[in-house]
């Protein structure tokens, strides 16, 4: 016969696994918050998915690149986020600045091809987009196309092309201008450009301006396009695209990222977002969704509408030099923001 106090002992023993268990449940159910500067639909798909293959909550709060880069960094340590996403990699760049990334997990890394990715491995690369000049094919031909981006900073373009300045997107364009060209030379085009160009307040705005004979062109990212021709197709019946190729700043291809915050108290989770998004179900979401992104992963298909990033000769610019303080800067000075 057991003594009392062995009884004792086991109901105690019970009793703690009892109170112990619903603890460690609701912790691993509170899941992950992710700041998510991404499309908010793609990102949803992206949850969706890996919340139904590994029972992970994600809780997505969604904003826009710069300001979700800056808030982190005031943030520092007691951000409440897990994982960072953006849709251009200089707001990785800046939270990486500040030291508040953590590594990317190697499998995570080796998933994705080197050149959508950082060297140091602080962030990785989730998805892509081209950047194109946007034309109103009524109006004009082959020949009377830019050969290059700098070609926007002629006298003869003036009051003739669009873009939307104050946004992430074309701002990390021009982060892949001063890479490649220097200081002085974006310098110089972004003067020029402010004497030539038209501002919208967004990519779709400016694409609009075209299909509807405002304007003759724009520089902006591909999938404006291939998004509203899967639509109804009325904001870009009249829509060229260039690609301007041969490496030209013009060809450049921005990468989104997705980053794992350092301060993190479910590490293992937030890796494994990571390594989902990146992984074959989270590529596949680009290749048959609606975002008309690029896949970014080793092998991975992106949607068969686009041009294949083979393809777009874009240059070779490492994400983690694009330094998007001295572009605001720059086009600050150049009165364009």
């Amino acid at each position: 016969m057991r003594s009392a106090l062995s009884i004792f002992a086991s109901a105690m023993a019970l009793c703690y696994a009892f109170l112990a268990a619903p603890a460690l449940a609701q912790d691993t159910n509170d899941g992950i918050i992710v700041y998510n500067a991404q499309h908010e639909s793609l990102a949803n798909e992206w949850v969706k998915g890996f919340t139904r293959d590994t029972g992970i909550k994600v809780t997505l709060r969604n904003g826009e690149d710069p300001e979700f880069a800056n808030q982190i960094v005031t943030e520092g340590a007691a951000t409440p986020a897990d994982v960072f996403l953006t849709e251009n990699s200089p707001a990785m760049a800046l939270v990486d600045a500040a030291g508040l990334f953590a590594p990317v997990d190697g499998d995570t890394l080796a998933q994705v091809s080197k050149e959508f990715r950082p060297a140091n491995g602080h962030w990785v690369g989730i998805a892509a987009r081209s950047t194109v000049f946007a034309y109103d094919k009524t109006k004009l031909t082959a020949d009377k196309l830019p050969k290059s981006l700098l070609d926007l900073a002629d006298p003869g373009w003036k009051g003739r092309w669009a873009a939307s300045p104050s946004g992430a997107d074309f701002q990390s364009i021009i982060g892949a201008l001063l890479e490649i060209k220097g200081e002085a030379d974006t310098a110089e085009w972004l003067n020029a450009t402010k004497a030539n160009v038209t501002a919208y307040r967004s990519n779709s705005a400016a694409m609009k301006a075209v299909n509807a004979g405002e304007i003759e062109g724009a520089v902006i990212f591909h999938y404006y396009y291939y998004g509203d021709q899967a639509q109804t197709g009325e904001n870009s019946k009249n829509v060229g695209l260039l690609y301007f190729k041969d490496q030209d700043p013009g060809a450049f291809v921005s990468i989104s990222g997705g980053g794992v915050l350092a301060s993190s108290k479910h590490a293992k989770e937030a890796q494994a977002f990571l390594k989902w998004i990146t992984g074959k179900d989270g590529q596949d979401v680009l290749k048959t969704g609606t975002s008309f992104e690029y896949a970014v992963s080793v092998g991975a298909d992106s949607n068969p509408a686009l041009v294949p990033l083979k393809d777009l000769q874009a240059p070779k610019v490492d994400p983690s030099n694009l330094n998007s303080k001295k572009v605001t800067d720059l086009m600050t000075a150049a009165g364009l923001l």
